[in-house]
């Protein structure tokens, strides 16, 4: 059921949705699996930017279950199921702390939407009635202090922030004690964009964590990976890097409206056991919602 589903959404999964219509012309009316079939649904699912593990999973789950006879009606309707199964059930929302601030920390690499990302959800935490606060820890590249700063002042969020150049890990700690001393509800902390490949950089990140981590019992409550959508299956090496130095708890996916690798959505979530939990459909304040796996798999298969 999709009521819920924003025009916004709909819209910017066409492109990702354009290479789907070439799996969901194959299961169309489809009511028998032979091997024909089946390379054909491989090789549209590699299409669609699946990947080869999903997509071998699939294909062999389809397989197997015309053999048992647990395909009944049509075919499409399995392969709807074990894109939702692959994407899981859990619980996508903001692992909110029992007492303030819940610190969200945001890391990903330049390019990516991070800067972006993070007004987004401020703004759509604003709309939530939190009270949030934003610490410019990105003070190795020019002009990302001034970015964020922008940002703020548009959406009326208060910013801890410090010169280029300087400590991120200082500008981190100063901000989590004015978010203690100052009752926000949320504080939001932007690392530099790096590559993972980076490693001093990444070491920089891990400072922040552990800083926050001292400062306030818990956080970062969620650590939020940015990734371009666009990138398709090489989000994932970005991925498995960052979740080694800071434990990702969860994904933000931008650009979707710009791409026709979405289905990369698949793998990442198989390899790594990250939920997407948050998508970027534009490039407005208000183009940041959450995900729903159920109504995503089920627009990528509408008429």
């Amino acid at each position: 059921m999709l009521r819920w589903l924003s025009q916004k959404i709909r819209s910017g999964l066409a492109k990702t949705k354009g290479v789907f219509a070439g799996v969901f012309d194959l299961l169309r009316g489809k009511g028998k699996v032979d091997q024909a079939f089946l390379d054909e649904l491989e090789k549209r699912l590699y299409l669609a930017d699946v990947g080869t593990q999903a997509t071998t999973q699939i294909v062999e789950r389809v397989r197997q279950a015309f053999r048992d006879k647990e395909i009944t009606g049509e075919v499409e309707a399995f392969v709807q199921q074990q894109l939702r199964e692959l994407l899981g059930n859990e619980d996508r929302g903001i692992r909110w702390s029992a007492t303030r601030p819940t610190v969200i920390l945001i890391a990903g690499v330049n390019g990516s939407g991070k800067t972006t990302s993070i007004a987004k959800l401020a703004k759509y935490l604003q709309d939530q009635g939190k009270k949030v606060l934003l610490a410019a820890c990105d003070t190795f590249r020019a002009a990302a202090v001034e970015q964020l700063t922008v940002w703020a002042q548009r959406l009326g969020c208060d910013i801890v922030k410090q010169q280029q150049g300087a400590n991120p890990a200082a500008v981190a700690f100063d901000a989590c004690e004015r978010a203690k001393a100052r009752g926000y509800d949320v504080l939001i902390v932007d690392t530099a964009g790096r590559l993972h490949t980076q490693t001093h950089l990444m070491k920089e990140l891990e400072k922040i964590h552990n800083v926050v981590a001292r400062q306030i019992p818990g956080a970062p409550h969620e650590v939020l990976l940015v990734l371009d959508a666009t990138t398709g299956q090489n989000a994932l090496a970005q991925a498995e890097q960052f979740s080694k130095s800071v434990h990702c708890t969860g994904i933000i996916l931008t650009k979707l409206d710009g791409t026709a690798k979405g289905g990369a959505i698949f793998t990442i979530k198989q390899k790594l056991g990250l939920p997407v939990k948050f998508v970027g459909v534009g490039e407005q304040l208000d183009d940041l919602e959450p995900f729903d796996p159920e109504a995503f798999v089920a627009a990528l298969f509408e008429k």
